[in-house]
């Protein structure tokens, strides 16, 4: 069978509450593998809420879908404050990045809280944002962004993640509205562990399977190579 945009493959999958230091609760979902714990997880920070962004952007979705089944890891979806989706609508109110620092300290402490493992930051457009100004955790591992604007994160943020340590891949689209790849290799040069990977006739909604599946397959390849390079079918059930 072909993994196609709408497959969804076995997990285990349960809906979460987090709860914030400014006594939010914020609604999301943990899909774990089938059979085996994971051997890495990913949080995944969404796009603007303001402009469509929540736990079910597709790329995300798509994750949940199948990486739990094709490469034994967890992937934690939620909602930031006064986001929602199908899954229900969080506490609070969009607060442009700052207040939502303790949505993500909220979801880095349930991680450590259920001893999920290798915990890796996931973050698409405004979610890049989030993780650079606010994931400087000893709890990450590294960090993945997709479609980074650097437009509330700024070289200060990069500055502080360069000291941090952490890997960090930034995935740009070739046709991005807000930052091409030769402009964030400028960038993203202060970070010396940084890398920019730029993806051909890619745009910033990564829309279409090609592009999904090259953004799936470079997260994987950096959290959990052992299962690099993505299966394009799988048995039929």
């Amino acid at each position: 069978m072909e993994i196609r945009a709408a497959t969804v493959l076995p997990a285990r999958r349960e809906p979460i509450e987090l709860h914030t230091a400014d006594g939010l609760t914020l609604v999301g979902e943990l899909a774990l593998p089938p059979e085996r714990p994971p051997v890495a997880t990913l949080i995944c920070l969404h796009p603007l809420p303001t402009h469509g962004g929540m736990m079910d952007s597709h790329v995300y979705k798509k994750a949940a879908n199948r990486l739990p089944a094709l490469a034994d890891l967890a992937v934690l979806r939620f909602n930031t404050r006064g986001t929602g989706s199908e899954r229900g609508t969080s506490e609070g109110a969009f607060d442009g990045g700052e207040g939502e620092r303790f949505d993500v300290a909220a979801a880095l402490e349930y991680a450590e809280f259920h001893d999920l493992p290798n915990v890796w930051l996931i973050g698409w457009s405004f979610g890049t944002e989030l993780v650079l100004k606010w994931g400087h955790d000893p709890l990450v591992h590294g960090a993945i962004l997709l479609s980074p604007p650097l437009h509330r994160a700024g070289d200060a943020d990069l500055d502080a993640w360069a000291a941090f340590g952490r890997p960090l891949t930034a995935l740009v689209p070739e046709f991005d509205d807000y930052l091409q790849p030769p402009e964030a290799r400028t960038r993203f040069a202060r970070v010396p562990q940084a890398e920019v990977v730029g993806v051909d006739d890619a745009k910033h909604l990564w829309v279409g399977e090609p592009y999904v599946r090259i953004v799936l397959d470079e997260i994987v390849r950096r959290v959990n190579p052992a299962a690099y390079p993505l299966p394009t079918e799988v048995a039929d059930s």
